[in-house]
C-alpha cells in the first residue's frame, strides 16, 4: 500500500529536502505541498492525503490551528515537524490533535517508521519533545490515579507500539489492552492515545527516563 503525504512547511529548502527524503522510500507518495496552515487544509480537502506532515510556525495561518481545523474535517492524522520554537506551540498543537511529534533533524529511517505509525493510527512522540511538553506543564495540579497497568500500557504507547504489540509485552490480549486504554482515557479526560500520553507526562504520572 502506497502512503500518500502532504508536507507542510513555509521555507522552500525545507519542504524540498522533505519531499526528496521521503520521496526515497517505495511504499511513500508525496501528492503535494503547502506554504501555510491555510494552504494545508485547502490541498488536504483536494488531494485527499493519508498523512500531514506539519510545521507549526508558520505565516497567514500556523501549524496548530491548521491540524485543528483538519481533525475537526475528519481529515488525516498531522505529524508535526517542530524545531522547538516555543513550548507553547508544542501544547497549542496537542490540543488540536495532533498524531505526533519529531524534530526536524530526525533521521530519515526514524522519520519514515513515523510516518507509518501516524498512519496506523498510533502515537509518535520524540522523547526530546515529550520532556519538553512535560517540563512546561509539570505544574500543573495532580490528576487522576491510573492503575500500575493503565501506566504500564500508556508507557508502552508512548514508544509508538501498537495495541498487538503492547499485548505482546505485557503477555495481555489485545482486547484487555483496550479495556486499560479506554479507562485511561476515561480517568485523564482524553479522547485519543497523543492525549493520554502527553496528559500522563504533564501530570507526572510516567517517568520519561523510564
Amino acid at each position: 500500500m502506497t502512503l500518500r503525504l502532504l508536507v507542510v512547511d513555509d521555507h522552500p529548502v525545507v519542504r524540498a529536502g522533505l519531499v526528496a527524503m521521503l520521496g526515497e522510500e517505495p511504499d511513500f507518495e508525496v501528492v503535494g505541498e503547502a506554504a501555510n496552515g491555510s494552504e494545508a487544509v485547502a490541498r488536504a480537502a483536494e488531494l485527499h492525503p493519508d498523512v500531514v506532515l506539519m510545521d507549526l510556525r508558520m505565516p497567514i495561518m500556523d501549524g496548530a490551528e491548521a491540524t485543528a481545523r483538519l481533525r475537526e474535517a475528519g481529515g488525516p492524522p498531522v505529524l508535526v515537524l517542530t524545531t522547538y520554537d516555543t513550548d507553547a506551540d508544542i501544547v497549542r498543537a496537542v490540543g488540536a490533535g495532533a498524531m505526533g511529534f519529531l524534530l526536524k533533524d530526525a533521521p530519515r529511517a526514524m522519520l519514515a517508521d513515523a510516518v507509518r505509525a501516524a498512519a496506523r493510527g498510533e502515537t509518535v512522540l520524540a522523547p526530546p519533545v515529550v520532556a519538553r511538553l512535560a517540563n512546561h506543564m509539570r505544574s500543573s495540579p495532580a490528576g487522576p490515579e491510573l492503575t500500575a497497568r493503565e501506566l504500564e500500557v500508556l508507557g508502552c504507547v508512548a514508544r509508538g507500539l501498537s495495541n498487538g504489540q503492547i499485548g505482546r509485552e505485557l503477555f495481555i490480549g489485545e482486547a484487555t489492552v483496550k479495556t486499560h486504554l479506554l479507562r485511561a482515557f476515561e480517568k485523564l479526560g482524553v479522547t485519543d492515545r497523543t492525549a493520554a500520553v502527553t496528559a500522563a507526562y504533564r501530570l507526572g504520572l510516567l517517568d520519561l527516563s523510564g
